[in-house]
């Protein structure tokens, strides 16, 4: 799996805000140590997608039931005691690995483990609806839970909102602001980004998904000023689902694509190796990269972000 390395720009980013919020480690990982002022912040009352929650003191021991809530807490320099995996592996997204090395599993995705979760006594459970509208009564009796009302498209507001939940919003808020910055001159860089089209795909399960303006890589794409390749979108706005048949519909000027778990189960291999794939004109001309499925795709938050940004910045610079 193609996983690449933070360039000095992206450690930068980590760096300053792991200053500015130190994460907890060892065999108890905790939330940042707080700052007199951020104290003073608490109690606080957190507006969210199921309602209200109370949070009577600074967080330090947080559980994360979603890989965009993974991402937004370390971003902000914050270990989380628990979290839950995708369940396409038992281990969490490759470029947030290192960062989680102390956390312990609590289940996957689609199925949280709420005798594990309860065991680690957290004080906040960070989630979205999309996921977990069905359990949030049963994870706000174990400790005070705020859930994002969506997710990927929305992943700046979920951070800042994971944010207002930790008592660290101005961390977000420079973090973002510095993300931004980065896209736009990587769109500058590019001379006219708008004038090339990229086809954003991944091989899921022996069909193509092609992804549209509403998703998270298509958020960064917009960021950084490239057009995007728009399929009208299937039963989820986020992206159109072709089977191999049509992937000649994927043109576009450069395409990015990857599997959700290995290329010879999601239909990747058989296509690529097929007839029609050669004919694609980005393939012919050395314009289709195969790029890290956790980064691209599977990863929701500012850290996969900012590595989309590191990835393209080599690739179409």
């Amino acid at each position: 799996m193609r996983r690449p390395a933070l360039s000095a720009t992206g450690l930068a980013v980590v760096l300053a805000l792991s200053l500015a919020a130190c994460g907890g480690g060892g065999d108890e990982p905790a939330a940042s140590e707080p700052s007199a002022t951020g104290d003073a912040a608490f109690p606080r009352t957190v507006e969210h997608a199921m309602g209200s929650t109370e949070i009577p003191a600074r967080p330090e021991r947080v559980v994360v039931l979603d890989t965009g809530e993974l991402d937004a807490v370390l971003s902000l320099g914050v270990t989380p005691v628990g979290a839950v995996t995708t369940g396409a592996s038992d281990e969490f997204l490759g470029y947030l690995a290192e960062d989680a090395a102390d956390v312990e599993p609590v289940g996957t995705v689609p199925e949280p483990d709420l005798e594990a979760i309860a065991a680690l006594e957290p004080d906040l459970i960070l989630s979205n609806r999309t996921r977990h509208e069905a359990i949030y009564e049963q994870l706000s009796r174990i400790a005070p839970t705020v859930f994002a009302e969506h997710v990927g498209v929305v992943w700046k507001e979920n951070l800042l909102l994971d944010a207002e939940a930790l008592g660290l919003e101005e961390e977000a808020a420079a973090a973002l602001e510095e993300y931004e910055s980065d896209a736009a001159a990587l769109g500058e860089e590019l001379g006219d980004p708008a004038g090339t089209t990229v086809s954003a795909m991944r091989f899921v399960d022996g069909t193509i998904r092609v992804y549209t303006a509403e998703s998270f890589i298509g958020t960064v794409l917009a960021d950084i000023g490239l057009d995007q390749l728009q399929l009208p979108p299937g039963q989820y706005p986020t992206f159109a689902e072709l089977s191999a048949e049509e992937v000649s519909r994927v043109e576009a000027d450069v395409v990015l694509y990857s599997s959700f778990g290995p290329a010879d189960e999601s239909g990747e291999a058989g296509v690529v190796a097929g007839p029609l794939w050669p004919r694609l004109p980005a393939v012919a001309e050395g314009r289709a990269h195969a790029v890290d499925d956790d980064i691209f795709y599977s990863g929701v938050g500012l850290r996969a972000a900012t590595l989309q940004l590191e990835e393209l910045r080599a690739l179409l610079g």
